[in-house]
């Protein structure tokens, strides 16, 4: 689990220890998964930015060490960006793009081969639910989460004949960290946050979709309500 320190990852970390999972926490706050892990019965730790693939690898290889098997990622780590066409900097872009985008991807790799050896596993990525409909503003986010749509719609063809199920899930606004957290366009991420705060989804109802998401193996679930683009009905 990425992205394990707070939000939809740490629920989804919770839930998946409540259902009898061994958990891997991975994320850059190592107070934050280190207190996780604590509150589970056989959980690992392991400080990771998705960021540096040297980290990455060296992460797979301590789960490897420790449980033998690799059977679930969950690519959850991510960032938002809030800004105009005109007024989106291309080294905050080249940024998200590289944690929103190529992160999962490494991430992917360096667990295909257990899994392969294996001959099962499941991969779920966290897209986003903006992907689903346009907004003003969104066109960075947007496009990173877009491209990882098709990163796994693609990896879920090629991966099929090894028994390995790639699915995405496409949140709502979740009631998180994500808006405080934005890589620029602050003050706009928090009007947003504070006109959704009555109806944005708890990570817990995220969690649990995670989990039934694994559990089917569908190619992809949402939690849009119909009217924003998306099936969920609540």
């Amino acid at each position: 689990m990425t992205g394990a320190s707070s939000g939809i990852g740490r629920a989804t970390a919770r839930a998946a220890a409540q259902s009898g999972a061994r958990v891997v926490l991975l994320a850059r706050r190592k107070d934050h998964i280190e207190a996780l892990a604590g509150e589970m019965e056989d959980a690992l730790a392991v400080v990771c930015d998705v960021t540096r693939p040297e980290q990455v690898k060296q992460a797979v290889q301590e789960t490897i060490e420790k449980f033998g098997r690799i059977d679930v990622l969950v690519n959850n780590a991510g960032q938002g960006l809030h800004a105009t066409i005109e007024n989106i900097s291309i080294d905050d872009f080249r940024e998200l793009l590289d944690i929103n985008s190529v992160a999962p991807l490494v991430m992917m790799q360096a667990v295909i081969p257990y899994m392969r050896k294996q001959g099962a596993g499941s991969i779920v990525n966290i897209s986003s639910g903006a992907t689903l409909a346009t907004y003003p503003g969104s066109a960075a986010y947007t496009s990173s989460k877009s491209a990882l749509n098709m990163l796994s719609s693609v990896a879920r063809l090629e991966l099929a004949d090894a028994g390995i199920v790639v699915s995405t899930l496409h949140p709502f606004i979740t009631a998180t960290e994500f808006y405080g957290s934005v890589k620029s366009g602050l003050e706009s991420a928090r009007a947003q946050e504070a006109d959704t705060v009555s109806f944005a989804h708890s990570p817990k109802l995220v969690a649990n979709t995670i989990l039934r998401l694994i559990r089917s193996g569908e190619a992809q679930a949402d939690l849009v309500p119909k009217e924003y683009g998306g099936s969920f009905e609540g």
